[in-house]
């Protein structure tokens, strides 16, 4: 071998290493910015196989809200006669039916997101936030399907959109937030106990009869409305009845600035409790 024929070893690349965290760390919310193309894609995926081999496709966004609107119009209207202020019962319940359904879809995805992608999870890095995110912003597109059943209700009805109409977008950020609050503190729990995912259909049902969808919060006793509104959902569905009705409770403001202070707490605790979590997902899950 000829000294023009020697190559030097080329230098070793470099290594990185992802370690865990100790402690309570940051949320290193820019890194959801950096990942924004995956949260889209798994948003879209989300939205394909929720209907995929089905019969009737996207029309169960229709039929779900339509069919249960119907047997909550049958026990708190035909049975329980609860006042709905003048408002026809159907359209009082359906609005109030929105946002739930949102927030209820929402809710269960996002506690089963973790358990549901563990095979990526297990395969790839990315912050694992993106998951519960990426879940719950799939059920806005059911969410506008359902709100074209709405404005056919209020043509049929003969009741007039006002300006209150443009609050509803916030009040669409309130319930996912909301949603994702709560659904990060269910996720993180599922991968370590789960037991989680056979309780949150339970907890989902309880928490429609004690939020105001099928009544109006005016119907609880008075001494009881302040602890009432701490259920983080009063105001947001008496607000939404607000936008589309114009029908509002006289503690709305009070039941909608603690909606949001709840939201936020549940948003940001939830978030830490899931970052704490994070470090044994991949090996619990």
């Amino acid at each position: 071998m000829t000294q023009t024929d020697f190559k030097p070893p080329a230098p070793p690349k470099e290594m990185l290493t992802i370690r865990p965290p100790k402690g309570w760390i940051s949320l290193n919310l820019r890194d959801l910015w950096l990942y924004r193309e995956l949260i889209t894609f798994l948003t879209w995926r989300d939205v394909l196989v929720r209907y995929k081999q089905t019969l009737l496709g996207a029309s169960w966004a229709i039929i779900n809200p339509v069919v249960n609107m119907l047997v909550l119009q049958f026990i708190f209207g035909n049975l329980a006669n609860m006042d709905t202020g003048g408002v026809p019962g159907p359209i009082f319940r359906y609005t109030a039916l929105l946002p739930w359904m949102l927030f209820a879809q929402a809710l269960g995805s996002s506690g089963r997101s973790m358990l549901s992608n563990r095979g990526l999870i297990t395969k790839v890095y990315f912050p694992r936030l993106v998951v519960p995110l990426s879940s719950v912003l799939s059920g806005v597109v059911d969410f506008g399907i359902s709100l074209l059943v709405m404005i056919g209700m209020m043509i049929f009805y003969q009741i007039p959109l006002t300006w209150a109409v443009l609050t509803i977008p916030l009040l669409v950020v309130l319930t996912l937030v909301i949603a994702l609050g709560v659904g990060m503190w269910l996720a993180a729990l599922n991968v370590l106990y789960r037991d989680v995912g056979y309780i949150l259909p339970v907890l989902t049902q309880l928490w429609l009869f004690i939020s105001p969808v099928g009544y109006s919060s005016a119907s609880i006793p008075e001494n009881l409305q302040l602890l009432y509104a701490f259920n983080p959902m009063t105001g947001v569905i008496e607000a939404f009845r607000w936008a589309m009705l114009g029908e509002a409770t006289a503690t709305l403001s009070l039941q909608v600035v603690i909606s949001v202070g709840v939201g936020f707490i549940l948003l940001v605790s939830g978030m830490f409790f899931f970052r704490r979590m994070e470090r044994t997902f991949a090996d619990m899950i």
